[in-house]
């Protein structure tokens, strides 16, 4: 008898039901999703299990991690009846109270357990991964039980209550009430709170809208000298936030400033995607948010090569952007464009192998959770995003925030860098999902596989000087990460190092105080620098890094002054800071 090979026949209604298992399952998934602030139970199960099975297997650490606790303990007892200085450093119990009886006992051993604590999440033969989710999740609930946020056991808040007799807790309750009634569009109880709008109190540099496709619109702004340098700038803003970062109140504006130097300052204003956008890719937007702008101003600029500047993950995309222009064969429409001086990237990643705490949140079972989440809205939204970073910093942007507020009856310091932020964006589904896997998992670009046409792109290719900013303090692109284009690129590089975080670091305007900055310049074809030599060598310099920027650009440029421009009155659509900037939840605000 002859054996006959099993086969295994599919057809189309094993197709129909298998995307209907598959719908199904997207859809249970974004349930979940809403249910646990984004993040994937799968990943964090993973990370406990390979916890536990390490602490299991190695039961010598155990055992010294326990003597290690009790240790600290016997040696806060001692410490605490010593009358000693605890010497805190949590900036959470900076009041003097924390440091006498009875809350100093409580405040010291707390610091030293959440050392311990921090010991106990990196258990070796761990994976890296799962030691930073393990650690990262303790952390959330070290912070949650923080003795700062025990309410009137605080003695700050303690102290506040007795000397306003209980009227800061009304306080506090008013501006949370006031908060929840924003937040769901209900308006505010306080009339005379200030409300900082774009074109009002934010966004004010005079420039008009010179081009408009559906995913940006191009701004143009007016001169304020009466010659400009030869070469334009163009800057493309990161899509997570409104451009406007880059042109707060005119005392801070990267956009005035720069105007104020005598550049011509182009701007790009992305659109705020909704539901119907969801199909939009990463190939959308470096069509529309980059090679349709260049085509635009080599019309509005004729025969002129242009500085183009990148933020955040608007930088990613322009680098991607040089990348392509600079490879054999170029792009398709490339003779239509205008041609790139130089590339500037601010706070921007290039090599997402080191990505800091961002990582924390990213692998492939919490990108499939977001997916199955942003499939069924179509897009991320805003306030989503937005809990994502507050979670990774739950200590200053969710406890202490709520103790100053709620218990302390203090009201958020209002700033238009603070109205900005809450000015927040959706991304299309496609997009951010293309963005996470291409990007954060696969690493595509710094490996030379990021497509583009439908061929890699390679930042080696790219020839023109570039500048690249780092922010000491950044959580979002950490600037030895940022560091990395060394590696990636041959072109001559000036890397800078600058103070503050993502956005406080780049908005450094000339005269604020406490702000310093170190410069080093990496010629063409020059030999790889590790980032801790690089620090020891770098040249150090108090103040804003603009004006080291501004003669940067100057020292790259033809030096050619020319007519101040203005938009030509044929390209005018309307005046900044635009119609897009202004769409927040689907209408204008």
């Amino acid at each position: 008898m002859t054996d006959l090979p099993l086969t295994i026949t599919t057809d189309a209604a094993d197709h129909r039901a298998l995307r209907a298992a598959q719908a199904f399952d997207s859809r249970l998934h974004a349930t979940v999703a809403q249910a646990t602030l984004g993040l994937s139970p799968i990943a964090l199960a993973l990370a406990a299990t390979d916890w536990a099975l390490h602490l299991a297997s190695q039961p010598a650490q155990a055992a010294y991690l326990a003597s290690l606790a009790f240790r600290q303990a016997t040696e806060v007892a001692a410490h605490c009846r010593e009358g000693d200085d605890p010497g805190l450093e949590d900036p959470r119990f900076a009041h003097p109270a924390w440091r006498q009886w009875p809350w100093a006992p409580a405040a010291w051993g707390w610091q030293a357990f959440q050392g311990w604590v921090n010991k106990t999440t990196r258990l070796r033969g761990m994976q890296p991964h799962h030691q930073e989710l393990a650690g990262f999740m303790a952390r959330q609930c070290l912070d949650m039980l923080s003795p700062s946020n025990a309410g009137l056991a605080n003695p700050e808040v303690l102290q506040r209550t007795l000397d306003r007799r209980g009227a800061n807790l009304i306080d506090g309750w008013t501006l949370a009430v006031d908060q929840w009634r924003w937040q769901h569009g209900l308006g505010s109880l306080q009339p005379d709170k200030p409300d900082m709008r774009p074109g009002q109190d934010l966004a004010m540099t005079p420039g008009r809208v010179v081009f408009r496709n559906h995913l940006v619109e191009l701004i143009q702004y007016l001169p304020l000298t009466a010659s400009v340098h030869a070469e334009p700038v163009f800057i493309v803003p990161s899509w997570i936030m409104k451009y406007y970062i880059l042109d707060l109140s005119p005392r801070n504006s990267l956009v005035r400033w720069l105007v104020e130097q005598g550049h011509t300052v182009f701007m790009v204003s992305w659109r705020n995607p909704d539901a119907e956008d969801a199909a939009l890719g990463m190939a959308d937007y470096l069509q529309q948010g980059v090679f349709e702008p260049l085509e635009v101003l080599a019309d509005l600029v004729p025969a002129q090569a242009v500085h183009a500047c990148g933020y955040c993950l608007g930088g990613t995309l322009l680098a991607i952007a040089a990348a392509a222009l600079a490879r054999p064969g170029g792009v398709q429409g490339q003779d239509r464009m205008a041609t790139l001086a130089s590339v500037t990237l601010l706070a921007a990643e290039t090599d997402f192998s080191e990505p800091g705490e961002m990582g924390v949140l990213i692998d492939e079972s919490q990108v499939t959770l977001l997916e199955d989440l942003m499939a069924r809205q179509g897009y991320l939204s805003g306030e989503q995003m937005a809990g994502s970073f507050a979670f990774l910093h739950a200590r200053d942007q969710v406890w202490s925030q709520r103790l100053r507020t709620l218990w302390l009856g203090e009201p958020a310091a209002t700033s238009d860098l603070m109205a900005w932020n809450a000015d927040v964006t959706r991304m299309p589904a496609a997009m951010h999902g293309e963005y996470l896997r291409r990007c954060y998992l696969r690493n595509e670009l710094a490996e030379g596989r990021y497509p583009v046409q439908g061929h890699p792109v390679a930042l080696s290719d790219i020839q023109v000087p570039m500048f690249v900013v780092g922010t000491e303090t950044d959580h979002v692109a950490p600037w030895r990460s940022v560091y990395q284009i060394h590696r990636l690129c041959a072109a001559e590089i000036t890397f800078v190092l600058t103070s503050g975080g993502h956005n406080a670091g780049i908005v450094s305007e000339p005269g604020h105080a406490n702000r310093h900055h170190a410069v080093c310049l990496r010629p063409a074809h020059g030999a790889w620098v590790e980032p801790a030599s690089w620090e020891d060598g770098a040249e150090r310099h108090e103040g804003s890094w603009w004006p080291t920027w501004d003669a940067w650009l100057a020292r790259h440029g033809s030096g050619k002054q020319v007519k101040a421009r203005t938009p030509r009155a044929s390209s005018v659509l309307g005046d900044a800071p635009g119609d897009y900037v202004l769409v927040r939840h689907g209408a204008r605000t």
